[in-house]
């Protein structure tokens, strides 16, 4: 059983983990936002149960949990974004990414904005079931085992879901034409 006061010791050090997973799930930083609440949560009123192990694991499964949930959730038609995306310009644009690098010219900007939403339209493109399985393991680098307890499958399957992400990430590259 964990020791008193250990939540913010073990679960809060993991949060950026758990809203980089929710935003990659969801695809929707304020739909995120309402994901990692929920799960937060939901693992401090059940913290009393953890049986220690790997908490970053632990919390990135309840967030996973909340995260399909609301995107079941968003199929039936309980909720609707409007335009949550936009910028202020109406452009569709965050506008953190409207901020120009100063050491880039315009063409190298526009090539690695390009580069950049190809690789966004690419991953939004997979099943959530690869998507998943490749942040948790490239962008939150979680062994095989971790990403097998996060996402309750077996390691073998893990390898497999990175295998067939990274082969369609490849395939929408060679298909974009970038190189």
């Amino acid at each position: 059983m964990p020791e008193p006061g250990g939540f913010e010791a073990l679960v809060l050090p993991h949060f950026d983990a758990a809203y980089n997973l929710g935003r990659w799930l969801m695809q929707d930083a304020a739909l995120a936002e309402d994901v990692v609440q929920e799960a937060m949560l939901r693992a401090f009123a059940h913290f009393a149960s953890y049986r220690g192990g790997d908490a970053r694991a632990w919390l990135l499964r309840i967030v996973r949990n909340v995260a399909y949930t609301a995107l079941a959730a968003r199929r039936r038609g309980a909720t609707t974004s409007l335009d949550a995306g936009a910028g202020p310009d109406g452009d569709g644009e965050a506008p953190a990414l409207q901020v120009p690098d100063p050491a880039d010219d315009p063409e190298t900007r526009l090539a690695r904005r390009e580069a950049l939403a190809g690789l966004d339209r690419a991953l939004a493109a997979l099943p959530v079931e690869l998507r998943e399985c490749l942040v948790l393991r490239e962008l939150e680098e979680l062994s095989y085992r971790q990403v097998a307890q996060v996402t309750g499958v077996p390691v073998g399957t893990v390898m497999s879901r990175l295998w067939r992400a990274r082969r369609a990430l490849l395939q929408a590259q060679a298909e974009g034409g970038t190189g």
